[in-house]
């Protein structure tokens, strides 16, 4: 696929803006119904086009499809840049607000960047190579939070930020994919949830220590000590 066409030209105001309705009302067609039954008639028609505006804009469909992936990782990106991803409240209403949006379209369609990777990775791979590239921007964007919190003491000392955030973004892509193969709404938040949690707490509270140790640091003390606690004379 080539790409070479997707950045925008120099444009004029109005170009920019007449670009960007085009690339939206594709993004919008291919959510909801994939980049193979998303037809060009569609998208000219959707953003109210004449066929020579948006070949002016895109050579093909490989360039329109191309522009798709890099709005849909733009947005969710921003959307982290709104988002204190540097604290535990902050990881969590992130996750809330993904739940929340699912929710608000009925569950469909699963994760934008996902849905055109588990469409495209087989059969084009340059745009195989630009949704990873997406994943990876977004993962770097939670890695940049939990970094932050780390280095505040916010984090188990021993806890690795990268792999963390790799962890969440599995939890995510894992729960959505449940709800949309399973086609129950009301499973998504229990299985994102649950295994999100799971990364979060295991991360921010201290490790487990057999009964036996002496010393040992209990779940239900502060979260994130960096020294352990004096040691008692039995």
């Amino acid at each position: 696929m080539s790409t070479a066409s997707s950045s925008p030209r120099r444009l004029t105001r109005k170009g920019q803006e007449t670009r960007q309705r085009i690339v939206e009302a594709a993004a919008d067609l291919v959510f909801k119904q994939g980049v193979a039954h998303t037809t060009i008639e569609d998208v000219r028609a959707a953003a109210d086009v004449s066929s020579s505006q948006l070949y002016h804009y895109f050579d093909d469909k490989a360039a329109l499809v191309s522009a798709v992936i890099e709005h849909q990782t733009d947005a969710i990106v921003s959307n982290h840049e709104r988002l204190d991803l540097s604290t535990l409240e902050g990881l969590r209403a992130w996750r809330d607000w993904v739940v929340d949006y699912q929710r608000s379209i009925d569950y469909r369609g699963g994760c934008p960047i996902g849905s055109l990777g588990s469409e495209l990775a087989d059969t084009d791979p340059e745009a195989r190579a630009q949704v990873a590239e997406g994943f990876k921007r977004w993962e770097t964007a939670i890695q940049s939070g939990l970094r932050e919190m780390h280095a505040h003491g916010r984090l188990a000392p021993d806890a690795d930020p990268d792999s963390l955030a790799l962890a969440l973004l599995t939890a995510l892509q894992g729960g959505l994919l449940l709800a949309r193969s399973n086609g129950t709404p009301n499973r998504f938040k229990p299985h994102s949830t649950r295994y999100s949690n799971w990364s979060l707490d295991s991360a921010t509270q201290p490790p487990r220590r057999h009964p036996s140790d002496r010393g040992s640091v209990s779940r239900s003390e502060p979260r994130c000590r960096h020294r352990r606690p004096a040691r008692t004379r039995g």
